[in-house]
């Protein structure tokens, strides 16, 4: 076959598809759906990814936690030891800072919600569902995020319990949109604050904005929901090069605190910013390995689909394919044309399919407040089993195609 005859296969392929339109295209909408599926699902957890990781990021390569359990506990499995084990309290932060001279500041996180929402009031002007936290005021230094206005509240507001907050961006916008908070009195769950700071703005991770949160005095938390004692503990080495030398001081500080024999494992969990990376890391790792295998599963029946429809124009062309041979065309010229059919029809579902996938991305991206991420191997590999299907599915009818016998064909009807 020279290249005369494969040009002309081509153009007679690309024929047959322009005039059948609506076919092609119900051949394709499978391909095009799995391919959509694969881009949209890589491109958004990408920039799932690039948010997540940068909200970790941007806490600092010299942070602790401290715990009562890992973040990847499975609590409805936890053994009779772990079950005894204690909280982190107050007490273990003040060990902390007292005996780790490593430690550069310690910020204690204590949360409550209440079973139907915390409620902020400002006059007629109402936020459900805020997070409330109690904190000290080496919350901004160890997380590395910092009042934007006004200030955070001090030593000795926390020292007195006093009822003064700091709000969160969006608490701030909710309940204030067109005034300045600094100095106002607001009620959470129906206890009056002054406001002394609202934060700077975080970007959001996945829809969840994390400037949602007002944040008040330790002590004043504690006088508040004194049943509310198990903390979580952020903890900032002098320096990045410290973080291991700061790590084993708190180990050994809080083994020797809470009693925990020479023999037993630690009864509180202590990690970094990295193990929070690689915790997320796997989590995302299995959401891919699913959602890829539920694209594959579509990519197939789009396979399915272009290769019934193949075998559909085969036979409906039986006489046309028996002309084409009675007038010279050979064997390969047929296969080519069927080959090519298969394989533009595969193409162009993985095309738009890919434009699709990016559209979907687009639009949760503007929705969600996540970074728009193109997927640059995603897209290869959508097209690349995009082609790869074409390929497959038109094998078998355009071998048939090509055995079709002129003499029968022609009597076809």
């Amino acid at each position: 076959m020279n290249l005369v005859e494969g040009t002309q296969g081509v153009k007679i392929a690309l024929d047959s598809i322009w005039a059948n339109k609506f076919r092609s295209f119900m051949t394709i909408l499978g391909v095009l759906i799995g391919v959509a599926s694969v881009i949209a699902m890589v491109a958004i957890i990408k920039g799932v990814d690039e948010s997540v990781k940068g909200s970790i990021e941007k806490l600092g390569s010299n942070v602790l936690f401290v715990s009562k359990f890992p973040p990847d506990t499975d609590y409805s499995n936890l053994s009779d030891e772990e079950r005894r084990r204690k909280p982190v309290t107050t007490e273990d932060a003040n060990v902390i800072r007292e005996q780790c001279p490593s430690v550069d500041g310690i910020s204690p996180e204590d949360y409550y919600q209440r079973p139907d929402g915390n409620i902020a009031k400002y006059r007629d002007q109402t936020v459900e569902r805020p997070t409330l936290f109690g904190t000290l005021p080496d919350y901004e230094k160890v997380n590395n995020t910092f009042a934007d206005k006004g200030r955070f509240f001090t030593e000795t507001e926390n020292f007195h319990a006093a009822r003064v907050c700091v709000l969160g961006y969006d608490i701030s916008e909710g309940l204030f949109p067109d005034r300045d908070p600094i100095g106002e009195v607001i009620t959470i769950n129906s206890t009056r604050f002054t406001v002394v700071g609202v934060m700077e703005e975080l970007d959001l991770v996945f829809n969840d904005s994390p400037n949602k949160f007002i944040a008040i005095p330790l002590n004043t938390f504690l006088k508040m929901y004194p049943w509310e004692k198990e903390l979580w503990l952020a903890v900032s080495a002098r320096s990045p090069e410290l973080i291991d030398q700061a790590k084993e001081e708190i180990v050994n500080a809080l083994r020797l605190h809470r009693g925990v024999p020479y023999d037993k494992e630690n009864d509180f969990a202590i990690f970094t910013q990295e193990n929070l990376k690689e915790l997320y890391e796997d989590l995302t790792g299995t959401i891919v390995a699913v959602m890829v295998v539920i694209s594959a599963i579509g990519l197939m029946v789009g396979g399915v689909g272009v290769l019934n429809i193949m075998l559909v124009s085969v036979t409906e062309r039986t006489r046309e394919i028996g002309v084409r041979k009675a007038i010279g065309a050979r064997k390969s010229n047929i296969l080519l044309q069927f080959l090519v059919e298969a394989v533009t029809l595969s193409c162009s579902g993985g095309i738009i399919g890919i434009l699709v996938g990016l559209g979907i991305s687009a639009i949760v991206s503007a929705a969600t407040g996540l970074p728009f991420a193109v997927p640059v191997m995603g897209i290869i590999l959508g097209f690349s089993v995009a082609v790869g299907v074409g390929l497959i599915s038109g094998v078998y009818p355009a071998y048939r195609a090509a055995k079709v016998d002129p003499v029968v064909s022609l009597r076809y009807e």
